[in-house]
């Protein structure tokens, strides 16, 4: 990278904070911020990017990109606001009829989204054979019934990630018919195989667009309030980044970046290629494994507000355990609820009358704040919040037993702004590291990742070759669209399992692709605006 253009800003979306790094050339962190996460999220950006800028000076000139994690799909998701109405275009018929489009979603979230099904002729069977002929006549009449009463067109086709071309020539059928302005989510480049979870997070996708449009636009304006001539970018679930167009395109891949953002944050501050991460924020601690540099991924549906999908997500494990987590003095015990963000508004230690975790590692000086000390306790008091620590310490235990998957030896990594709830010695880990700025662990990660894509490939065994050569070619792809350099993308990861009930032995070929990004910023310098961000 060229010196004189070095530095990264890396923002990451929490529930408690919004953090926020500036990395220089070697990786290393030469400016931090922890800002409160606000209502409209988008608040709590500008505040943290401000802040960072303010203390490198003049050298913000050489910022060159800038990367957000942000909650804004998920929060959608599971507030059941600001979702578009979705046309789904199911292609496999007759098969496939007694499970229709969304069925198991939560009522209030089917009525929000679905604005019509669709069971077409089309779909292939495992082994490439048609179901039925592809119907496009069929397809029309639909979105003319509608009448134009929807946002955008999911379509989702069975086995469409290993045979896409049905799924592409509707998609080209509806602009064609409706207009290039209507998005087309199409399954086969969102989800893996498993045709209702896949069918799920296409929906979700196509429900996502208004979401993703107004995000990528907050996210311009902040890097134009200050006058930035940088790259804006996305985090995306498997700790890699995506261009603009491409979050725009594909916005349900931002779920789940949170996580990720830790995992690959944590790897490079503490140098680990293989360990356990845990990741303490103020209302959850999620747990993850460091595989080869890369988050390990979850190989089950993940359920995202109620809804079971089968897009890659980390293999995270959340536990409601954070320095915001009340604790019940009268009974010793830990609540299922945290302060959150008001933490120094209501926490004993910042002079309010609720009793936190915070508190409870502060008894023992683990939770030290310059300048604040807990008021007088009673030994009662003292008691109780010394058994909700210990008890604290015992979820994380147990939880990093269950993460471990009986693999010993390998390190713990403690990272985030509530670390100090993690005990120096835990059981089942070869020992605890606790990195320098591991408390913006989230936002390092955001700011070092690399642009990629993924593919998967339904094959039979003696195809196998063939079917990785051309998953692989796909995740290429898909990574330059994301925005990696064409010269320098790889493949850094290629999952084989066998298919089960099939009538010759056959392969689901899963094949990831990631490399550096391709440009350092854009050409041509954005307009300053009048208003600046102020943290």
């Amino acid at each position: 990278m060229n010196s004189a253009r070095d530095l990264a800003v890396g923002i990451d979306v929490g529930g408690t904070n919004t953090d926020a790094v500036v990395l220089d050339g070697a990786g290393g962190v030469v400016a931090w911020t922890k800002q409160p996460t606000t209502t409209d999220v988008t608040g709590g950006v500008r505040a943290a990017l401000a802040a960072v800028l303010r203390d490198i000076g003049d050298a913000r000139g050489r910022v060159s990109r800038v990367m957000l994690g942000t909650t804004h799909a998920t929060n959608a998701i599971v507030r059941r606001r600001e979702l578009g109405r979705v046309a789904v275009v199911r292609l496999g018929a007759p098969a496939s009829g007694d499970h229709p489009s969304l069925v198991g979603w939560p009522a209030q979230l089917r009525e929000t989204v679905l604005a019509g099904a669709l069971l077409a002729g089309g779909g292939h069977l495992v082994d490439g054979y048609p179901i039925s002929p592809l119907d496009l006549d069929e397809v029309r009449r639909f979105l003319d019934g509608l009448a134009g009463r929807y946002d955008a067109v999911a379509v989702c086709g069975i086995f469409g990630p290993s045979f896409p071309e049905q799924e592409i020539e509707v998609g080209a059928l509806v602009h064609e018919h409706v207009g290039v302005d209507v998005p087309v989510s199409l399954s086969h480049e969102v989800g893996a195989l498993g045709l209702l979870e896949r069918e799920n997070a296409t929906v979700l996708n196509a429900a996502l667009h208004r979401v993703a449009r107004d995000v990528t636009g907050a996210l311009v304006t902040v890097v134009e309030e200050e006058g930035l001539d940088a790259a804006p970018y996305f985090a995306q679930n498997d700790g890699t980044l995506m261009e603009l167009d491409y979050a725009a395109r594909y916005p349900v891949l931002s779920i789940g970046s949170g996580p990720a953002n830790s995992i690959r944050g944590a790897a490079r501050l503490s140098g680990a290629d293989d360990a356990i991460i845990v990741d303490v924020g103020g209302t959850t601690s999620d747990l993850g494994v460091l595989a080869g540099g890369f988050p390990r991924e979850s190989t089950l549906p993940r359920e995202i507000g109620g809804v079971r999908t089968n897009f890659r997500m980390p293999d995270i494990l959340s536990l409601g355990l954070g320095g915001g987590t009340i604790v019940d003095v009268a009974r010793g015990v830990l609540l299922a609820d945290s302060v959150g963000y008001r933490i120094t508004e209501e926490a004993l230690l910042f002079g309010g009358a609720t009793a936190t975790l915070t508190d409870a590692a502060a008894t023992g000086a683990r939770a030290a704040v310059a300048g604040r000390e807990l008021p007088p306790l009673d030994a009662a008091t003292r008691a109780a919040l010394g058994n909700a620590l210990a008890a604290a310490h015992d979820r994380i235990e147990s939880a990093v037993e269950r993460m471990s998957l009986g693999r010993v030896g390998l390190p713990l990594v403690v990272v985030g702004g509530g670390g100090f709830l993690v005990p120096d010695a835990v059981l089942g880990a070869s020992e605890v590291v606790r990195p320098p700025r591991g408390d913006v662990a989230n936002a390092v990660g955001a700011a070092i990742a690399l642009a990629g894509g993924r593919a998967d490939q339904m094959c039979d065994l003696a195809d196998r070759a063939d079917a990785i050569e051309t998953a692989g070619r796909r995740a290429v792809e898909r990574a330059i669209q994301a925005g990696a350099d064409p010269r320098a993308v790889e493949i850094v990861d290629v999952l084989e399992t066998p298919a089960s009930y099939t009538a010759r032995p056959m392969l689901k070929v899963s094949v990831k692709a990631a490399g550096p990004l391709a440009r350092i910023g854009r050409t041509t310098p954005p307009a300053l605006s009048s208003t600046k961000g102020t943290p």
